[in-house]
């Protein structure tokens, strides 16, 4: 097995080896593959796949120590063809949340949540995806 350098945060790598002792893991090794396992998958959903889909993103930053939120326009208006809402909104004392409803395929919905977990300083960015023609069967 390869092994890999990866730079975190040292609080993070405290809660991922707080992670790995809480719920039986051998190690951060292991929470590492299963993590990169799942984000690989994500987007893998063959149910989804050639369909017309609804996306809710939410992201969450602190505004004052951060220029997330001048990415996020950027990021808007790059893929407007896609970004059927957007949403902003000041949350406590110095956080924002960045809401964007989105209406496309699977792969222009990933690149765009892609490209929003890549932004630098996102406290955390969490998305549901729904195909539009099951919209009708919640009810």
């Amino acid at each position: 097995m390869t092994v890999v350098s990866v730079s975190m945060p040292d609080e993070l790598l405290e809660r991922i080896d707080d992670f790995a002792d809480n719920h039986g893991y051998t190690g951060r090794s292991e929470v590492f593959r299963e993590a990169a396992r799942n984000l690989l998958g994500e987007f893998q959903d063959k149910r989804l796949e050639d369909r017309e889909l609804m996306a809710v993103v939410t992201v969450m930053f602190d505004y004052e120590t951060t220029t997330v939120e001048e990415k996020m326009m950027h990021l808007r208006h790059d893929h407007e063809e896609l970004v059927a809402s957007n949403f902003h909104s000041h949350v406590g004392d110095h956080y924002c949340m960045e809401l964007f409803v989105l209406e496309g395929e699977l792969e222009d919905i990933s690149t765009f949540v892609g490209k929003i977990r890549a932004t630098k300083d996102t406290m955390s960015v969490d998305y549901s995806v729904l195909p539009v023609d099951d919209i009708g069967m919640l009810s």
